[in-house]
């Protein structure tokens, strides 16, 4: 699609329903029992078929539909999660991710936004988790810890995502109020034994338990990898080893067999490694890698 087609047709696809969301597991790596799942949105065009975030994403950050857009789906996810409880009678633990964009933070009325969406849905906070990449958070790193104390305030997690790809500064790692942060796909993908990302990973868990932060590794494909990441106490994983992003309808399948069993709905010999039908998008970035590794180990070694 075009970038006019786009603007002008992403408010109309929000009324007509033609967005929907998928939701992909976040597994407890200790016992393999689900932890929650990570809200994904995706467009079914009528005239065009599925249209891939990486399309029209982009481009409604930069026209600001974004924050229509982000509505949408921070309601629908909260909204979707509470319906699983109440088809379950359960108030379970199981959290929803959802991510923020910059335009999104930055919004002077976005504590107001997010408390409307968890009253009208009837959404404990403490079951919400909201996820703003490195990259975000860095960009206006005083304004944004501002923001994450508020919605902290209200009982929602906050998260890092993509942790390593940014350049943070540790010095405004050590203030963001966050109680977890997830590794990018680019290292946990590529952690052979005696690769650069396998010290990356590494040095982070350590960095991230240092400050009493959880931990959840993006892109876990291999048995390999998944025994690896348990071995540094990685808390929690996802990826394809798991599952691929689901629709509400097997997602609230999954959530309803983790209520009643009670017991992992991920053990480990029913995990295999066949090919799935997408191939995650996995971002080349050794130079900052090696960068990230250098303060990583520098801080740590300042603490001890």
């Amino acid at each position: 699609m075009r970038r006019l087609q786009i603007v002008t047709e992403i408010r109309r696809a929000i009324e007509q329903h033609e967005f929907c969301l998928w939701y992909q597991p976040i597994v407890d790596l200790e016992t393999g029992r689900l932890a929650g799942f990570e809200a994904l949105i995706r467009w079914q065009h009528p005239q065009r078929g599925f249209i891939a975030p990486d399309e029209f994403i982009p481009i409604a950050e930069e026209t600001g539909m974004i924050i229509l857009l982000g509505q949408w789906v921070l309601y629908e996810a909260c909204r979707q999660l509470r319906h699983w409880q109440e088809q379950t009678q359960s108030d379970s633990a199981l959290t929803v991710n959802v991510n923020l964009s910059g335009k999104e933070v930055m919004q002077p009325d976005l504590i107001k936004r997010v408390r409307k969406v968890l009253d009208e849905t009837g959404l404990d906070p403490t079951c919400l988790k909201l996820e703003i990449t490195e990259s975000v958070a860095m960009q206006d790193a005083e304004a944004t810890i501002e923001t994450m104390r508020q919605l902290r305030a209200m009982g929602i997690h906050m998260c890092v995502d993509d942790f390593g790809t940014g350049f943070s500064s540790l010095q405004y790692l050590n203030q963001f109020p966050i109680q977890m942060l997830k590794i990018d796909r680019s290292f946990v993908g590529t952690m052979d034994p005696d690769s650069e990302s396998i010290a990356i990973v590494k040095a982070i868990i350590l960095l991230a338990h240092a400050l009493n932060i959880d931990v959840v590794a993006e892109g876990v494909e291999t048995i390999e990898h998944l025994v690896q990441l348990q071995g540094m106490g990685c808390e929690y994983g996802q990826g394809y080893l798991f599952a691929q992003a689901l629709d509400s309808d097997a997602a609230g399948t999954l959530f309803i067999n983790e209520v009643a069993q009670q017991q992992s709905v991920f053990p480990p010999e029913t995990l295999t490694e066949e090919p799935k039908t997408e191939e995650p998008k996995v971002v080349d970035d050794s130079e900052g890698s090696f960068e990230l590794a250098q303060w990583s180990f520098h801080w740590l070694w300042r603490m001890g």
